[in-house]
């Protein structure tokens, strides 16, 4: 029964605007030719409204076509709603068709800073019509939940009902200050990482991380441990310059610090897997400011 009176209603509304359009031209013919309905059948639905209704709302002459009294009370209920629906609709194209609007993007913090921060300024020259606001976070944000329209997330995407575009990968390597490593021998192979300090992304209260290294085809994983374990890869860092370990560091970051002698390669022919770096969105129908977002990020957000 509910299906069906909601069915009803949509086709009550069609014909609420076929009416308010018939009133409006004064005429069957000069409505048809608006809406691109034959006279005919045009003619057909209206009637049926009436019938629906059980009240006519035209005065009908060879020569004319005139509101009744009943017309005239239903055209000036319904020729506003009949606007607004348009409006709507109007401006939903709008969105679909024109990037302008508001997106609000989540994003982690380091990736946020070092790779998109960057780019925002020729972002909002190309789209003076899109507004951005910036969640920088470690943490996953709820898509749904805190309406947020784009979040960038690092690393695969497991169990997650969402819609993806991948955007680059970012490689990571082994870095470490002189200090640190005149204090420890530097490790040949990266089993012997386990005796050392290491920095590492842990799940609160795990004691140890995974790293997997290769080398060609050469696939090797070692259990790491550390006195810090952290979600921030700026601090990891300072932490690293400052002596406290060997860190997994992307070029971006490291690139300063080596520059300036804090940070040395340690195992310099061993890298980490690429690590991906993916948009996700709740729905692929999304407005054309969310895609323009996404296709000026993919294009300019240069990982490899």
């Amino acid at each position: 029964m509910r299906e069906s009176t909601s069915t009803s209603d949509l086709a009550a509304l069609h014909e609420m605007a076929l009416f308010v359009e018939v009133a409006r031209a004064g005429s069957f013919s000069r409505a048809s030719l608006v809406l691109g309905m034959p006279g005919a059948t045009l003619s057909r639905r209206i009637k049926a409204l009436e019938r629906q209704l059980g009240l006519r709302l035209f005065e009908r002459s060879t020569r004319r076509v005139m509101l009744s009294d009943a017309g005239e009370l239903y055209f000036e209920r319904c020729a506003p709603l009949v606007d607004q629906a348009r409006q709507a609709s109007a401006e939903l194209r709008a969105l679909v068709e024109q990037p302008s609007g508001h997106v609000r993007l989540s994003v982690p913090v380091d990736l946020g800073l070092a790779y998109i921060g960057p780019l925002l300024p020729e972002f909002a020259a190309a789209y003076p019509e899109i507004s951005l606001n910036l969640d920088l976070s470690p943490r996953y944000s709820d898509l749904i939940g805190e309406r947020v329209d784009v979040a960038i997330r690092l690393g695969e995407l497991r169990g997650e009902h969402l819609v993806a575009r991948k955007l680059g990968q970012i490689e990571r390597q082994l870095f470490a200050s002189p200090e640190y490593l005149a204090r420890h021998a530097a490790p040949r192979h990266p089993s012997e990482l386990a005796q050392h300090d290491c920095l590492f992304f842990a799940p609160a209260g795990a004691a140890a991380a995974q790293w997997r290294l290769c080398q060609g085809p050469t696939r090797v994983a070692v259990e790491v441990r550390g006195r810090f374990s952290l979600n921030n890869p700026g601090l990891m860092a300072q932490l690293a310059v400052q002596g406290q370990g060997i860190a997994a560091l992307a070029e971006r970051l490291s690139r300063a610090p080596v520059a300036a002698g804090e940070l040395v390669r340690v195992l310099p022919d061993w890298r980490f897997e690429p690590l991906p770096v993916h948009a996700v969105m709740a729905s692929r129908l999304q407005p054309a400011a969310v895609r323009a977002l996404i296709d000026f990020l993919l294009e300019r957000l240069l990982l490899l």
